[in-house]
């Protein structure tokens, strides 16, 4: 689930390549959409400290934003997230970073849906351009504006465009690329004009995947990763036409995690121990490298780090090696935790009890750094995000905590 995405999925991995993300901020570490504006969970943000001793990083504010498995957006000073209240009212929320203050909240109705997890939120908001994007897990789609929560335009992908709900529902996060806003619906993704809502492309309306579109160059041609129910599937961002398509089937068809773009190879992992997989693309043939069961995300997205893969298999954090999956290290510590990095080399863990950890991005052991209690011993399934010195979390609960890495 974005995100996370769902109890049986979810939100949830990365590219190295960004295509038409919305301009320069005033604001250096925004992190304006899922898996930030790399699109690999990976932030630029090194001037951060762990160090804060027994006590645990400052907590800056804190709020109640109702059940969901949504991240965070981070731009121009101001915070996005999602979570169901009352079971039955899905809430987009805005507050200002520094105080946490209400700027303004948008709500429309929605099914809480707690089909064997809790239920409530799964994308993530995308923030560009001065709008921001949303998508309900049953098709309701937002344009709004970032400033005030002014609906702009709104389309519901399920009635209103015929796409079949996978199991789950939907859980894409929004790309933007160049003109269009880009969703995993329908069996290859469907392209939104950015500022009317008019369709630009679309795909077949059986159902998608779980994972958010990950764009990409590969011999020179922009494409999108996109997971579908039993493939992954390569499309162009400017007519949606198929690139290369690989078979990736899975217990109960839960692709959840993005995929890792990396030159002419892609990396895969699907939880249910399905495992994961590396692959080479040359043109329109795709060739399976290798494929083992050291590393089954269920629900999040790994990250990359100089040839090592760090991510939970299930409910065991390991890192393995890109080139051939060998298992590098393994910790049962965690649970179902979730993760993103700073490009310096440390991780950002929350553990599914709500604890967070720093550590060292290592390929020979488990370096934890720093750990803290931030958020109840609940479920936590949800990416951390760190943005212009802060780090913000949250549990299934709708539990939302903002703590104070700046070291100030």
């Amino acid at each position: 689930m974005n995100r996370v995405r769902t109890s049986m999925c979810s939100p949830v991995l990365c590219v190295l390549i960004v295509l038409g993300i919305a301009g320069p901020s005033a604001f250096a570490a925004d992190w304006p959409c899922y898996r930030g504006p790399n699109h690999n969970g990976i932030s630029q943000e090194t001037d951060w400290s762990a160090n804060w001793g027994t006590s645990g990083p400052k907590v800056l504010w804190q709020k109640s934003i109702g059940i969901g498995f949504s991240t965070t957006a981070v731009a121009d000073g101001r915070v996005y997230n999602m979570g169901n209240s009352d079971k039955k009212t899905d809430i987009v929320y805005c507050f200002d970073a520094k105080t946490g203050q209400e700027l303004w909240k948008h709500t429309y109705p929605s099914p809480l849906e707690p089909k064997y997890y809790d239920g409530g939120t799964l994308s993530t908001p995308t923030v560009a351009g001065g709008k921001v994007y949303t998508l309900g897990k049953m098709g309701d789609f937002f344009c709004l504006d970032a400033k005030t929560g002014k609906v702009l335009w709104q389309k519901q992908l399920n009635k209103e465009l015929g796409f079949e709900l996978p199991t789950w529902h939907f859980s894409s996060s929004t790309l933007i690329v160049d003109d269009k806003a880009i969703l995993n619906i329908g069996t290859g993704g469907l392209a939104l004009h950015k500022d009317t809502g008019a369709v630009v492309w679309q795909s077949d309306k059986g159902k998608c995947g779980y994972a958010t579109p990950v764009p990409f160059t590969m011999d020179g041609r922009p494409g999108l990763a996109l997971f579908g129910e039993v493939t992954l599937v390569a499309v162009s961002p400017t007519d949606g036409k198929r690139l290369w398509e690989y078979p990736w089937r899975t217990q109960y068809e839960v692709n959840a995690a993005d995929p890792i773009v990396v030159g002419n190879q892609v990396f895969l992992t699907t939880g249910y121990k399905r495992g994961c997989g590396l692959i080479e693309v040359h043109g329109a043939d795709v060739k399976k490298i290798w494929e083992n069961r050291v590393m089954a995300m269920q629900i999040n997205s790994p990250v990359l780090h100089e040839g090592h893969v760090y991510g939970f298999d299930e409910n065991v954090f390991k890192c393995l090696k890109l080139q051939d999956g060998s298992e590098q290290w393994a910790d049962r510590s965690l649970g179902k935790g979730a993760l993103m990095m700073s490009a310096d080399g440390r991780l950002i863990i929350t553990s599914e009890r709500g604890e967070l950890v720093i550590a060292k991005a290592d390929p020979q052991k488990f370096d934890v750094l720093a750990r803290a209690q931030i958020l109840t011993k609940t479920r936590c399934w949800t990416s951390p995000v760190l943005a212009n010195g802060r780090i913000y979390a949250r549990n299934a609960a709708g539990d939302f905590v903002c703590v104070d890495v700046s070291g100030k």
